[in-house]
C-alpha cells in the first residue's frame, strides 16, 4: 500500500503542549490495561522516539493515597520524555492533591485529564464523558488541575457529549481555554456510541474553530497513516491522538513519523515473521516489567488477535497462542505456523472495541440541570488505576 501524497497537510509545524515540540503532532492515547510502560516503549522504539506517549488512565484517588499498582503504572522509563500522566477524577480537591504531588515528586512533565471514558462503571459515578455535562464541575476540576499543575502543563481529553441530544464538547472546550488549558483532544463520538458507528470528524473541525486559542486534537478512527494526514487535512486540527489503531500494530507510530517526514515512503508491511518476533518481544518487556515471565505472557494474551489479523492463523492456533504461559510456549507456537506469510491484504482497520454502545448510564437526575451539581459522592473514584 503506498501513501496518498495528496493528503499530506500543507507544512505542518511541531504541536506544543506548553514547552514541549512534539514531532510528528501525534499521540498515543490511554488506554486502560494496554498504554504501560512494555507498550510505550514498543511505540517509541518504532518511532524513533518521535511523538507523545501517554500512560494509561490514573486514577487520582489512587495516587493520592499511594496505591501500589498505580505507583507501578506511574513508572516511566529513563528514557521516556516527556513523561505523560493521564489523571481520572471527580473530586476537584482530589485532583488538585494528585497535580501537585506529580509536580512536588517531579513524577512527569505533562498532565492530561479524562472527560471521555463510556464504559458504564465511571460513567454511572458522573465522571469520564458524564462529566463534561456538569459545567461547574467540569471547571473546577480544571481551575484546580491547572492551579497546581505549575510550570506543567494540562490537556484534556474528551467526547462529544453523553448522545446527541446532550453534546457538550463546545462549551467544554471554551471552559478549557478559559481555565488555562494547554490543549484539548476530541474523540469525534458521543458515550452513546461508544466505539460503534464512524467518528465525526466535522465535529474535531468544528471544535477547531470555536478554540483557535489553543491546539485541538483529532481522535477516531485513525487506523493507518493515511488517516492521521486525511483527518488534519479535512479537519484543520494540530494533531491526532490514536488508540485502537496500535493495537497490535506498534510500528504504525515509524508509519506516522514516516508519513509526515517522507510522505512518499510506504508504510511498513512485514511479514508475520517480522511480527512474530515483536509479539514475543511485546511478551518479554511485560514480563521484566512486571517481574515474573509468566504474568507477563499472560498479560499479553488479549494481544494476540490484534497481532494476528488478517494473517493465516486458524482459530485453533490463536488460542493455542493466547494459552500460553512461557515464552518457551510461545516459541513452540510459533514454531508451528507459517512464518513466511506476507503482509496480508485486509489487515489494516477497525481493531479493538468495535460495537456500539447502548443507553449512557448516569447517577439519578444527572441531565436535569447542566449548571447544578451537588459533590460525587467518594466511591464515584475507584481506588484502583488503568480501569
Amino acid at each position: 500500500m503506498t501513501a496518498d501524497t495528496t493528503l499530506a497537510p500543507a507544512a505542518p509545524g511541531a504541536l506544543r503542549i506548553g514547552p514541549h515540540a512534539v514531532w510528528p503532532p501525534v499521540v498515543l492515547a490511554p488506554m486502560a490495561g494496554i498504554t504501560n510502560a512494555p507498550f510505550r516503549t514498543l511505540c517509541r522504539e518504532f518511532s524513533g522516539g518521535k511523538g507523545l506517549f501517554v500512560s494509561e488512565m490514573i486514577t487520582t484517588r489512587a495516587l493520592v493515597e499511594r496505591n501500589d499498582k498505580t505507583m507501578q503504572l506511574i513508572h516511566f522509563d529513563a528514557t521516556e520524555t516527556p513523561r505523560s500522566i493521564q489523571l481520572y477524577g471527580v473530586d476537584p480537591a482530589t485532583v488538585g492533591k494528585a497535580v501537585r504531588m506529580i509536580v512536588d515528586e517531579d513524577l512527569a512533565d505533562h498532565i492530561d485529564l479524562n472527560f471521555g471514558c463510556p464504559v458504564p462503571k465511571v460513567t454511572r459515578k458522573g465522571g469520564g464523558s458524564a462529566l463534561p455535562y456538569k459545567r461547574p464541575l467540569l471547571r473546577a476540576i480544571l481551575r484546580e488541575a491547572v492551579g497546581n499543575a505549575g510550570e506543567l502543563p494540562v490537556t484534556i481529553k474528551m467526547r462529544k457529549g453523553i448522545d446527541d441530544d446532550h453534546l457538550t464538547y463546545l462549551d467544554a472546550g471554551r471552559i478549557a481555554v478559559e481555565e488555562g488549558v494547554t490543549a484539548v483532544a476530541l474523540h469525534g463520538r458521543t458515550a452513546a456510541q461508544h466505539y460503534g458507528g464512524t467518528a465525526d470528524w466535522d465535529a474535531v473541525a468544528r471544535l477547531k474553530e470555536h478554540v483557535p486559542e489553543i491546539p485541538v486534537l483529532g481522535n477516531g478512527d485513525i487506523w493507518c497513516a493515511e488517516d492521521a494526514l486525511r483527518m488534519m487535512r479535512e479537519t484543520g486540527c494540530d494533531g491526532v491522538v490514536v488508540g485502537r489503531g496500535c493495537l497490535g500494530r506498534p510500528w504504525l507510530f515509524g508509519d506516522l513519523v514516516a508519513a509526515f517526514e517522507t510522505p512518499d515512503a510506504p508504510p511498513a508491511a512485514f511479514g508475520f515473521a517480522r511480527v512474530a518476533a515483536i509479539m514475543r518481544r511485546h511478551a518479554e518487556l511485560l514480563g521484566l516489567w512486571l517481574g515474573d515471565e509468566a504474568r507477563g505472557v499472560i498479560d499479553f494474551r488479549k494481544h494476540v488477535p490484534w497481532y494476528t489479523k488478517g494473517f493465516a492463523v486458524g482459530s485453533e492456533a490463536r488460542r493455542a497462542l493466547a494459552s500460553a504461559s512461557s515464552l518457551a510456549e510461545m516459541d513452540e507456537q510459533f514454531a508451528g505456523l507459517d512464518l513466511t506469510q506476507p503482509w496480508p491484504a485486509g489487515a489494516d482497520g477497525p481493531r479493538g472495541r468495535t460495537a456500539p454502545g447502548k443507553r449512557v448510564v448516569l447517577p439519578d437526575g444527572w441531565l436535569d440541570d447542566p449548571f447544578t451539581c451537588e459533590a460525587l459522592s467518594e466511591d464515584a473514584e475507584s481506588a484502583t488505576s488503568g480501569g
